[in-house]
């Protein structure tokens, strides 16, 4: 039976992690190793780290940080943030990355996916699909949401999976950073063209978000300011989920 995996997501800009809404209005949440420590402690299913500010400034993300969460993480870590080509991916890998997530860079030149999954196996490559409710669906945003395109979401989900892609984060922007719940009419029309696994992201609150999102196709839920700036646990959030009937991981991670 397919379980809910929790991710606690850490956006990182110069060495913190930081929290708003719809990637602006940025906060101070923590430092990111001690805040994936934390998680991790709680019974976190896996961590992802997210460098926001790296595309738009034209560099990668830093590994001295995806470095500084290596070292007190022993669950699977994303990265993502301004990975432009192969050798991108083969540093943040190095440097201790399970997974790594890529966004403007496949928009702009799709056979990026191709060449990832080739290398280093369809598992890890990750799209990070972030998406903007327009009239007549959802079009695909890139440079850490900055900028509209042309790119039908759900079109573009489609076809990166055929390209390589073995994961899709997929973040409502509209959403994001709300709390008023992950976009479920997003989530359902996705997973119809998709069959790797969905990432819901943008907009989570409660546990009856999660729940939504799990029966509408989500194989894992994405949350940042309920953790960081809301104080709930990975481990309140798994037992209210399996007291709902909502499968979850044990929490064997959870010290």
């Amino acid at each position: 039976m397919k379980s809910l995996r929790i991710i606690p997501c850490l956006d990182v800009r110069d060495g913190r992690v930081v929290k708003g809404i719809r990637f602006q209005n940025l906060r101070d949440a923590g430092d990111p190793a001690a805040c994936a420590a934390r998680y991790q402690a709680q019974g976190a299913d896996e961590i992802v780290l997210l460098d926001v500010s790296a595309t738009p400034e034209g560099r990668n993300a830093s590994l001295k940080t995806v470095q500084a969460v290596r070292r007190c993480l022993g669950i699977p870590l994303t990265v993502g943030g301004g990975l432009r080509k192969e050798a991108d991916a083969a540093r943040y890998l190095e440097a201790g990355a399970d997974k790594v997530a890529v966004n403007t860079a496949a928009v702009e030149n799709p056979g990026l996916l191709t060449a990832l999954a080739d290398r280093f196996g369809r598992q890890c490559i990750v799209l990070s699909l972030d998406c903007a409710q327009r009239p007549g669906g959802w079009v695909v945003k890139t440079h850490s949401g900055k900028k509209d395109t042309e790119w039908d979401a759900v079109v573009w989900a489609a076809r990166a999976e055929r390209a390589g892609a073995g994961e899709i984060l997929l973040t409502s922007w509209d959403r994001d950073g709300t709390g008023q719940g992950y976009d479920l009419a997003l989530l359902q029309a996705v997973r119809q063209v998709v069959s790797v696994p969905i990432v819901a992201s943008g907009g989570a609150r409660t546990v009856a978000q999660m729940a939504a999102a799990f029966e509408a196709g989500a194989d894992a839920v994405l949350a940042a300011s309920i953790f960081h700036l809301e104080g709930r646990t990975v481990q309140s959030l798994k037992s209210e989920l399996a007291h709902g009937g909502i499968p979850v991981r044990p929490l064997e991670n959870a010290l």
